[in-house]
C-alpha cells in the first residue's frame, strides 16, 4: 500500500479553510491531527477502531461532497474539489499510518534527505561525473543516517575514514 502524506494534506485543507471557508477541511485537519496524536499516545486502533475511524473520515467528506458534488465527464473543477476527490478515492493511503507503524503520519524525512541533492544540482548545475553523484549520495546518506540516530556527525565521519564505521541500530516496531 502506497501511503499519502498528510502534511500535504495539511496544507491544501488550511489553504481551503483560509481562502474558500470550508469548514469540513478545518475539521478534516483537526480529525487527521487528532489521529496522530492518537496513534503516538495509544498506538494503533484495533481492527474495529480503525472502522470507526474510516466511518467517521468519510462522514467530513460527505461534508464536502454535499457543496461540491462529483462532475459526470470532463470540467474543469475547484481545487476543494479535485482534494476531496483525492481524499475520498485513497482514504486507506491517506490513513495508512493508522495501519502500520511503518508508515508516517507525513514523509517530510524523506523529502528533506532529498532536498540536499537538488540543492547541489540548483547551486553547481549539477555533477560532472556519475561518481562524483554516487559519491555526494553516500556521504550525504551516511550524515542524514547519523543525524537520525542521534550521532555526532564528526566523530562518525573520522570514524569511517579511519576504518570503523558505526552501524546504525535497527528501529523497534512500534513507538
Amino acid at each position: 500500500m502506497h501511503a499519502f502524506c498528510n502534511e500535504h494534506h495539511l496544507r491544501e485543507l488550511k489553504f481551503a479553510w483560509e481562502q474558500n471557508n470550508e469548514t469540513w477541511a478545518e475539521e478534516l485537519s483537526q480529525f487527521l491531527l487528532h489521529q496522530k496524536k492518537d496513534r503516538e499516545e495509544k498506538g494503533l486502533p484495533s481492527e474495529w477502531q480503525f472502522k470507526k475511524i474510516l466511518k467517521a473520515y468519510r462522514a467530513i467528506l460527505a461534508k464536502g461532497r454535499h457543496k461540491h458534488p462529483r462532475k459526470k465527464g470532463r470540467g474543469a473543477q475547484s481545487k476543494s474539489a479535485n482534494l476531496l476527490d483525492r481524499l475520498e478515492d485513497y482514504d486507506l493511503n491517506v490513513l495508512a499510518f493508522l495501519l502500520d507503524w511503518a508508515v508516517p503520519f507525513t514523509n517530510n524525512q524523506a523529502e528533506q534527505d532529498v532536498r540536499m541533492v537538488k540543492t547541489q544540482q540548483k547551486i553547481s548545475g549539477g555533477f560532472r561525473t556519475l561518481y562524483g553523484s554516487r559519491v555526494f549520495a553516500r556521504i550525504r546518506s551516511f550524515i542524514s543516517t547519523c543525524r537520525k540516530q542521534g550521532r555526532n556527525i564528526l566523530e562518525a565521519l573520522e570514524r569511517a575514514y579511519l576504518g570503523n564505521p558505526f552501524m546504525p541500530a535497527i528501529p523497534a516496531k512500534g513507538p
